[in-house]
């Protein structure tokens, strides 16, 4: 594996994202030199199902900006590589074609360090004070280290498309129908990526797209830039993300689905408090940060999936937000940590869609 790495992932960073990537020593609004991005104002949701021609259906739109600022789409690659360079900078020293075979705990006699963990890759072998696994969702270290034990709340398959084309609009778009969602994030001037999920898998984006009329005529004119790359989102708790001297990070440490955009906050978020773990030679704390960290994202990501699973409640749901723009956007500073959770708190939002569904 070379740089810049790339994953099938929405492409959008939301201001919590940006908040805690800063966190970590590096403003993405400031450390883009002549890189170009796309400046991201809110959030909205569309109602894109298509119409019987026998019923006028009204397709509800509902849309909320960011509270505190923008945020920020850019190039999976792009960012992969900004990271990269950052982390070289600072001293951090990269292997790569190196791919992990098998880990061992070592005896303090051996080398006088305590929890010491023996890496044998297939080039070299590496002593380990602390050892991450930030190796996905078929994490390995995770397997090696026992650490495998978890809960799966849903499993969907994304496939992400580029498109050359000018944005239309500086919010990110998404687009609701009875075969899931199409989330678009203006990339740059000249650019989106569109991201489908599904409960089923996609032949090809523009089979996707027949799913989506409304969105299906903003690419009209569009032409497919590259190639479509595919993944699997899953909402996945596991039990516990540290076990002696090894602590899981990012995907292979749990996930939300795709559709919420908090994939890469997430990461973020983990990697502060890892390092502040770390520096206290106390990874205990990480654990329990790592569990809040995860809280409110999952309780989002499992009130969306509601409403894709229930296309009653997803139609009621909609409507409701268009008469009552207040609404999305409390729920969306809840979503990006700007308000209390305890003011939307999960069994609050699943009371609120079954009366909705009821009603």
């Amino acid at each position: 594996m070379q740089p810049g790495i790339d994953k099938a992932c929405g492409e959008g960073l939301m201001p919590d994202s940006l908040e805690a990537l800063a966190a970590l020593g590096f403003d993405l609004n400031q450390d883009l030199g002549h890189i170009e991005t796309a400046l991201l104002r809110g959030i909205r949701f569309l109602n894109d199902q298509a119409a019987s021609p026998k019923i006028r259906t009204h397709n509800p739109t509902t849309e909320a900006p960011f509270p505190a600022g923008p945020g920020r789409g850019i190039r999976r690659t792009i960012l992969h590589q900004l990271l990269l360079d950052r982390a070289v900078s600072l001293g951090v020293r990269v292997h790569w074609q190196n791919s992990v075979q098998s880990i061992a705990q070592t005896s303090a006699s051996s080398l006088h360090l305590p929890g010491s963990t023996l890496v044998h890759t297939n080039r070299q072998t590496l002593r380990a004070r602390y050892l991450i696994g930030a190796d996905g969702h078929q994490s390995r270290i995770a397997k090696w280290a026992g650490l495998e034990k978890s809960s799966t709340h849903s499993c969907r398959i994304g496939l992400r498309q580029h498109y050359a084309i000018a944005p239309w609009t500086d919010f990110v778009e998404v687009y609701w129908s009875r075969h899931g969602q199409a989330y678009v994030t203006p990339i740059s001037s000249s650019e989106v990526c569109v991201a489908f999920i599904s409960n089923a898998k996609f032949p090809s984006s523009a089979a996707a797209l027949k799913h989506f009329p409304a969105l299906a005529h903003h690419l009209a004119s569009a032409q497919p830039n590259g190639s479509s790359r595919g993944s699997v989102t899953f909402g996945r708790s596991l039990h516990r993300v540290t076990t002696g001297n090894i602590a899981l990070i990012g995907d292979a440490s749990g996930s939300v689905d795709a559709v919420t955009g908090e994939g890469m906050a997430l990461c973020f978020r983990q990697a502060a408090a890892l390092a502040a773990a770390l520096k206290a030679n106390d990874l205990a704390a990480y654990q329990h940060a790592h569990r809040d960290i995860q809280r409110i994202p999952s309780l989002m990501s499992r009130s969306l999936l509601l409403m894709d699973r229930h296309p009653r409640l997803r139609a009621r749901t909609l409507n409701t937000f268009e008469r009552n723009p207040k609404l999305f956007s409390s729920l969306l500073q809840v979503h990006i940590g700007h308000s209390p959770i305890q003011l939307f708190g999960f069994d609050g939002l699943l009371a609120t869609s079954l009366h909705i569904l009821a009603s």
